[in-house]
């Protein structure tokens, strides 16, 4: 872990300020809507427009980088994002809102995809791992930071429309600052969505409602607070739960991922979802709406990465890299959708429309889950390897750094496997030397 911070410390506080400055937008933005008088669907298609951008951004950002370079696309996109995030108070229009999301959800797509190059050409198969980890751990705890930033301050102001834009401008000094070489720049063809699903039916289709599920926290927690009359420090804490548990669930439940069949451990994930939504619509006092945050972001953030697990379970290792691009491009898809549906299930149900969306698609998470484990066999536990922590807001660089690490570590499973078939066995060889 050492040699990583060493290595990569820079990049690692750019990313944490990266993250602070995009979590603070996410929750502010919720309740800056409600004071200026956004109905709740107007807020979802505001949501929603970042990740339409952040799909875009995706697949756009890696030719960006080819033509111009690291520096200039991550320096230009920081400088826009900067920019944006002072606009927001100046044009209080939700279709405006819903452009400068879109711009913005495309600029950080591509400051992630150029971050997050850096840290793949740093990474050894030594250190991959503990780089994912690390990663991960920066990014919870920047939108984490971010929700305590927006405690303290005032929504209907503009200081905390200038934080988020001063952090944003901060954030790239320490990387290109430092010495680290420009890494080369390849993407991973795609494999087409048929194969992805003929491949792993549950990890294409369970991609595509986590998503929905995961972007629906991110971009709607905030609104459902608003509505809700949750006063500001309480609303920010009852966001921040959300990502407080999907950091401290991810080890335990990675662990047993690597140990059972991953279904079950998706099933089980899912189911426990379910019951933290229905607390959380049902008995909507602060103490279990903080226990139900905590539990459905538990269980959400490691979903996203065991679905990944399960789909790599199914695929060769030189498969690997096309599988994710594919998850990544469901996982967009119903990320655009998840708020959307919240926003319109809100409209006639009220604030508490936002735990009934949740506990819907965790639902047929769980019900898909349990009809496919009676179509086939699950993959022997010896033949799969370790799970990889991912924060499901990642460019395709991220997804190819875990599976990298997941082809990895299924050739020292392999590896392993072998060695252990080819000792003798010592019983077997002390009873023939006996009866010599």
């Amino acid at each position: 872990m050492i040699q990583v911070l060493g290595n990569s410390w820079a990049l690692l506080l750019g990313i944490m300020f990266l993250m602070v400055g995009n979590g603070i937008q996410g929750t502010l933005l919720g309740i800056r809507g409600g004071i200026e008088g956004f109905s709740t669907f107007e807020m979802s298609i505001v949501m929603s427009s970042y990740f339409v951008g952040f799909l875009f951004g995706s697949r756009l950002a890696p030719e960006l980088i080819r033509r111009v370079g690291h520096v200039r696309v991550f320096a230009a996109l920081c400088s826009f994002i900067s920019a944006v995030l002072i606009l927001y108070p100046t044009l209080t229009d939700p279709i405006a809102w819903s452009a400068l999301r879109l711009f913005v959800g495309f600029c950080f797509s591509g400051v992630y995809v150029t971050a997050e190059s850096w840290l793949n050409n740093q990474a050894t198969n030594e250190t991959r791992g503990t780089s994912l980890a690390l990663y991960l751990i920066v990014q919870m705890i920047g939108v984490i930071a971010a929700q305590g930033l927006v405690a303290v301050g005032d929504p209907s102001g503009f200081i905390l429309f200038i934080l988020p834009s001063v952090l944003v401008s901060i954030s790239f000094a320490p990387i290109l600052l430092s010495i680290s070489p420009t890494p080369a720049f390849d993407t991973a063809r795609r494999m087409t969505l048929r194969d992805l699903f003929r491949n792993s039916p549950l990890g294409a289709v369970g991609m595509i409602l986590v998503g929905g599920a995961n972007a629906a926290v991110f971009g709607m927690a905030g609104v459902y607070g608003t509505e809700a009359g949750l006063p500001v420090s309480q609303l920010s804490l009852f966001v921040a739960m959300f990502y407080v548990g999907g950091l401290v669930l991810q080890v335990p439940i990675g662990f047993v991922s690597d140990r059972v069949d991953r279904r079950l451990v998706i099933i089980g994930a899912a189911a426990v979802a379910i019951a933290a939504s229905l607390a959380g619509w049902l008995l909507p006092q602060f103490v279990l709406l903080l226990t139900a945050a905590f539990f459905i972001g538990g269980m959400l953030g490691p979903l996203y990465g065991l679905l990944i697990a399960h789909t790599n379970d199914f695929l060769d290792n030189e498969d690997m890299a096309s599988g994710a691009a594919g998850l990544m491009f469901l996982n967009g898809i119903g990320a655009i959708a998840g708020p959307l549906a919240v926003g319109w299930i809100m409209g006639p149900l009220g604030s508490q429309g936002f735990f009934v969306v949740l506990a819907v698609l965790c639902t047929a998470v769980m019900l898909y889950g349990l009809w496919r484990t009676t179509r086939r066999p699950s993959v022997p536990v010896d033949e799969t390897a370790s799970y990889a922590p991912v924060f499901s807001q990642t460019s395709p660089v991220a997804m190819e750094l875990a599976t990298e690490y997941y082809a990895d570590a299924l050739e020292e499973v392999a590896e392993a496997n072998e060695a252990e078939a080819a000792e003798p066995d010592t019983e077997d060889t002390h009873a023939s030397s006996t009866m010599r």
